[in-house]
């Protein structure tokens, strides 16, 4: 069913104090988990100077946080079954926050191998603490009856505009990295820690610590709609990380550009995902998960055409709008969707999270080697012709409940 109601959780959901609670909670949870993102972002221009890295030895260094993330996300789904994602998403951010700061000692002392060790620890911690945190928003969004994960996404963006202000504040003030990165971490997770007593209960966590992963767990992997989910989703992904590793720099070289204007084009992206993600629970509701992933498929491609081809100010800005809207809620939706059976989410929200990530991980190199090959604008394109074949995985999508 893609009708009108196909995306709404089931009717038979309560809205009380507690799931309210836990809403705000969850937000929260997002929003400190954009904030460390975006703290770590503002200070790679000072790693890569303190370190003596060019380029390349940084993009290998950057590798060591999505090489955490994806070695441990696979398991977040057995260990949120057996521990509940309370525990999991606190020892998930006191992983993150001792990563941080051995990156903020690394970087004073000028060590790569710590810093490489500190920043797989940060992959582990915000990789694990992420997909705890969808789970925890799927079941709030069952309990509440309606469709929100979108929202929490948002609150993620809102996270990574304050911390990227803070950041730049930061650097501007001339603040050391071990000034900033440990004290804000270290604020972020006394924040998570009291928050998550708001979560919902984990009825449904075995804390026996006696036996090893269920194979429920692990089976998820074989289950071919999570899988489909999770092409979707890694298409989707793909949508979002090239706006945010290549937009900019695709609109410097492409139209010749000065640096500001690049950087403002990424902005109004952003603001478009943003706004996607605010306003995208209405139409969801009304319209179900399928035509809205369709739409804002149409959209993204699009808006890619148009930046590419359009050769006018005007229409690259719709473009990048265009982009935006559409880059907006296929991540979240897809966690939604995995999560549509409250008693398998955490193993398939922790699948089809492995297999979106795979997108931040080798989407960047990916569109580089096209760029290479026929310019960094004309490489966005790439965005465009996947979204054909990804469209048509989007049914399995469909609400199960």
């Amino acid at each position: 069913m893609s009708g009108p109601t196909a995306s709404m959780p089931s009717p038979t959901s309560r809205s009380s104090a507690s799931t309210l609670a836990a809403r705000n909670a969850v937000a929260l949870t997002f929003f400190l988990n954009g904030l460390l993102f975006a703290t770590w972002v503002s200070r790679i221009p000072e790693a890569r100077r303190s370190l003596g890295l060019d380029n390349g030895q940084l993009g290998l260094l950057l590798l060591a946080i999505a090489a955490g993330s994806l070695l441990s996300m696979p398991t977040s789904g057995a260990l949120i079954s057996r521990l509940g994602t309370t525990l999991v998403v606190r020892v998930a951010g006191l992983s993150a926050l001792v990563g941080l700061a051995l990156a903020a000692v690394a970087i004073g002392v000028s060590s790569v191998p710590v810093a490489a060790v500190g920043l797989f620890l940060y992959g582990v911690g915000t990789g694990v603490w992420d997909v705890a945190m969808n789970v925890e928003g799927a079941a709030v969004e069952q309990h509440l009856g309606r469709t929100v994960m979108p929202r929490f996404h948002a609150a993620f963006s809102f996270g990574t505009v304050l911390g990227s202000a803070v950041g730049a504040a930061a650097v501007g003030l001339g603040v050391p990295t071990a000034g900033h990165l440990p004290v804000l971490a270290v604020l972020a997770v006394a924040v998570l820690l009291s928050c998550t007593r708001m979560f919902l209960p984990d009825e449904d966590a075995a804390h026996d610590g006696d036996e090893g992963p269920t194979p429920s767990s692990w089976s998820a992997w074989t289950e071919p709609r999570t899988l489909l989910i999770g092409l979707m989703v890694l298409a989707l992904a793909l949508t979002e990380g090239t706006a945010n590793d290549w937009l900019a720099l695709a609109l410097v070289d492409g139209y010749d550009v000065a640096d500001w204007v690049g950087v403002a084009g990424f902005a109004v992206f952003v603001t478009a995902m943003t706004v996607g993600r605010l306003g995208g629970p209405v139409l969801l509701d009304r319209f179900g998960r399928v035509p809205v992933l369709w739409a804002t498929m149409a959209a993204a491609g699009g808006g890619v055409l148009l930046i590419v081809l359009g050769q006018s100010l005007a229409l690259v800005v719709v473009g990048v709008v265009l982009w935006g809207l559409g880059a907006s809620l296929g991540f979240p939706v897809g966690m939604s969707a995995a999560a549509d059976d409250p008693k398998r989410a955490a193993a398939r929200v922790s699948v089809v999270s492995t297999i979106g990530y795979a997108a931040f991980l080798s989407g960047p190199p990916l569109i580089g080697f096209v760029a290479d090959h026929v310019g960094t604008l004309d490489a966005l394109l790439v965005v465009a012709i996947v979204l054909v074949p990804s469209a048509l995985v989007v049914p399995a999508a469909r609400s199960r409940r």
